[in-house]
């Protein structure tokens, strides 16, 4: 399938992001440095011609906040969809990453969001991701979280969109997907 053009935000450092907490669906404001980070992803976009552009959030709070920051002054309206919130962590939510099981394998930060009791699990954060996409007609801005940006950008740009990456990246930087391209804008 071929997409409109994309640019992927993730929310700003938030205080359980700080304290390596899991957040999953709940929510935890951004800490001065989330605020600097969607603020720079603010001057990121204020650099590109945003015209026709949609823009899409995820409603957690964390999220609208930075999208807020970092999009207020360019979008005329900043749109919610629950399809855009974070991977559910079940009964891990608010939980500190380091009291819980580790993973095992290539990535053991990443496996702990499909071990969590109750958890959404990757696949269900890929299905509802696709929904979105596929109604998705109009270049988009999108404002997300750490995981489902993974996702979102495995989905439209295949497995290279992942290479290389850190799970704790794209806080304060800016995806650019267009043409089956990822860029990196920080």
């Amino acid at each position: 399938m071929i997409y409109p053009e994309l640019y992927i935000l993730r929310h700003g450092q938030t205080v359980w992001n700080a304290e390596d907490r899991m957040q999953g669906w709940l929510n935890s404001p951004l800490t001065p440095k989330g605020q600097m980070d969607a603020a720079r992803q603010g001057e990121i976009l204020r650099c590109i011609d945003l015209e026709g552009f949609e823009f899409w959030s995820s409603p957690s709070g964390r999220a609208v906040q930075t999208a807020g920051i970092a999009c207020g002054p360019l979008a005329e309206a900043v749109h919610t969809d629950i399809r855009l919130r974070e991977i559910g962590v079940g009964d891990w939510a608010g939980r500190l990453r380091a009291d819980l099981p580790q993973g095992t394998g290539d990535d053991p930060y990443l496996e702990q969001y499909e071990m969590a009791p109750n958890g959404e699990g990757l696949a269900a954060v890929e299905t509802r991701c696709r929904a979105f996409l596929s109604e998705v007609v109009r270049p988009t801005v999108l404002i997300t979280h750490g995981i489902t940006s993974r996702v979102i950008r495995s989905i439209v740009i295949g497995p290279a969109a992942l290479e290389n990456s850190d799970i704790h990246g794209g806080q304060g930087c800016v995806y650019h997907l267009k043409g089956g391209v990822q860029k990196l804008l920080t």
